[in-house]
């Protein structure tokens, strides 16, 4: 390992292959701690590119342990994270709203690393379970119309760079990886990004390899709709700007939208926003990240219709009523 780290800190760009085969390595062969921060470190200070990703998500899905939930369509929401933004739970919180309006939903995601309260974190703190086994999946998924992937079940990779990206405290490769390597391999994938630049490499990488996706990054550097300001969205249909106007809404600031405190706090807020009760902004949010979502799978129609759809489920109770059936378990 020690050879691949020079030639990477050397300029070395690696091919999808190559990135692929090294992804191997760190699972198959005994690393240390200190060569794997080394290597992380390294590829960091690299740069990321479409070849890196590809491979990188290409080796992890090889190793993953695959979910199977019947052939049914349906769509996953995920952030790489990494913003930096301190953000609630949105795309956890739209998951429901989703599903509260009758798509279904396999919600890949992980617990913290570089911020506060990742999904898992606080999906747990709501009362669910994250299963690492696959027919209990497969049976919440036909009973709800959502399940949750909780990565490190499913990756194994992730379970050994764990504790080093814990202890690095920065973003890694592995921040830009989690959208891309869903075990249920969605048909349909909306990601939020952290930089142009990777949603650029996203456009890129999803485009050849012929998938149905839209990439979202607001251009104030959320990695998700946050309604602060403009929000980029390339798909296979092309790229827009979406303005809080376009949606029907009114801007929200950053301030509005951080996270709680505590894990329990942000789980409290989860359900006061699916009860209707959380303030203007932040349900506004998460409206317009369901909305988006809803719209970009199906291809058709206005996003204010949409954006109608979103608040219907949260204001049914559908939304909510989704979160209890997932909290009483299979």
């Amino acid at each position: 390992m020690r050879q691949e780290i020079e030639a990477i800190c050397d300029g070395k760009i690696l091919t999808a292959d190559e990135a692929r085969e090294l992804l191997h390595r760190l699972i198959a062969e005994n690393i240390s701690t200190a060569s794997l921060a080394a290597l992380l470190t390294a590829l960091r200070c690299r740069g990321l590119s479409v070849d890196l990703l590809d491979g990188f998500s290409a080796g992890l899905m090889d190793l993953a342990v695959p979910v199977d939930l019947g052939g049914h369509d349906f769509l996953d929401l995920c952030g790489t994270g990494g913003d930096g933004k301190g953000t609630f739970n949105i795309s956890t919180t739209a998951a429901f709203v989703v599903a509260g309006a009758g798509y279904r939903v396999a919600k890949h995601g992980n617990s913290a690393v570089s911020s506060s309260c990742g999904s898992s974190n606080v999906l747990q703190a709501l009362g669910i379970t994250l299963h690492s086994d696959v027919d209990t999946i497969r049976r919440e998924f036909d009973r709800t119309g959502v399940c949750f992937l909780h990565a490190p079940f499913f990756h194994p990779a992730l379970k050994r760079v764990a504790p080093v990206r814990q202890e690095l405290g920065i973003r890694t490769i592995f921040n830009a990886l989690g959208p891309l390597v869903n075990p249920a391999r969605p048909r349909f994938q909306i990601s939020g990004v952290y930089s142009l630049e990777l949603q650029r490499l996203y456009s890129y990488l999803l485009q050849r390899r012929g998938s149905e996706f839209a990439v979202v990054h607001t251009l104030d550097g959320h990695d998700e709709v946050s309604l602060t300001a403009p929000t980029r969205v390339c798909s296979s249909m092309g790229e827009k700007d979406l303005t809080a106007d376009a949606f029907g809404l009114s801007a929200t600031s950053s301030e509005q939208l951080r996270a709680p405190s505590s894990v329990e706090k942000c789980a409290a807020l989860v359900i006061e926003i699916l009860e209707g009760r959380g303030t203007a902004a932040q349900e506004a949010v998460v409206v317009a990240s369901a909305a988006l979502a809803m719209n970009s799978y199906d291809r058709q129609g206005d996003i204010c219709d949409y954006v109608e759809r979103a608040q219907v489920s949260i204001r049914s109770g559908r939304a909510r009523a989704v979160l209890a059936r997932v909290c009483e378990g299979v």
